[in-house]
């Protein structure tokens, strides 16, 4: 029951066409929200913090990152395993954002809708950005990821994650188009792309992979490069 719940939740939010009614869903998803994730089996916030962690060169403790669209805070607690410290979280949600600040693991929490309006952080000012579970069909657009960059300070890191399901393949082609196509501007490198199998489970037979009964997903790692280049034209 707990399963079907959850899959019925998550049908809900992402067959939302409108963003007010998408709010005022994961509003209201916020208070079963992590027991519906661990229904799933969703591992996404624990391969995205460990694959962050393994490539990020310094020590994490006095690093600044943003976590953005950081939900209840299931990156952060993640990242804090890992000894992140310095966490700043952005989500549209307030109940979400509510639940996030309870958990005492970041330093600062703001209402942002990315794709709708501006990161709220000055250019260049975090070591890494995390955008973890949100870039997908009906959430966050492909056309955001350069607001990433913006505020990714050079040489600093990014960690995305997307699912490999079939109603969200036409948005990966997307959001990979988008990722090489700023990777042939030098604006980042890519350091990782890891494809995983067990995502989480899939809430329809019509979503699993191969009749496994969950879906894929991909993190992927990327390092802003030290100098953008110039605009063309």
């Amino acid at each position: 029951m707990a399963l079907a719940g959850a899959a019925a939740r998550v049908a809900a939010v992402h067959g939302a066409a409108e963003l007010p009614e998408r709010l005022r869903l994961y509003d209201s998803w916020a208070a079963c929200y992590e027991q519906d994730v661990a229904a799933l089996q969703y591992r996404a916030p624990h391969l995205a913090a460990a694959s962050l962690a393994n490539a990020f060169p310094g020590p994490p403790a006095g690093a600044r990152l943003l976590d953005v669209a950081c939900g209840t805070g299931l990156v952060a607690r993640e990242l804090h395993r890992r000894g992140f410290r310095c966490l700043h979280g952005v989500d549209g949600s307030a109940g979400m954002l509510e639940r996030a600040r309870s958990t005492g693991l970041y330093r600062e929490l703001r209402q942002c809708v990315l794709g709708q309006e501006p990161l709220p952080a000055p250019a260049e000012h975090y070591d890494a950005v995390t955008l973890v579970g949100a870039l997908g069909e009906g959430q966050v657009p492909s056309a955001a990821l350069p607001e990433l960059l913006r505020v990714t300070r050079p040489g600093g890191f990014l960690c995305l994650t997307t699912r490999s399901n079939p109603s969200n393949l036409q948005y990966k082609a997307e959001l990979e188009a988008v990722l090489e196509r700023l990777e042939r501007q030098g604006a980042w490198q890519k350091v990782l792309a890891q494809e995983v199998d067990c995502w989480e489970k899939a809430t329809s037979e019509e979503e699993s992979t191969q009749g496994t009964g969950y879906i894929s997903g991909v993190v992927y790692i990327y390092r802003k490069c030290p100098m953008l280049p110039l605009e063309e034209g």
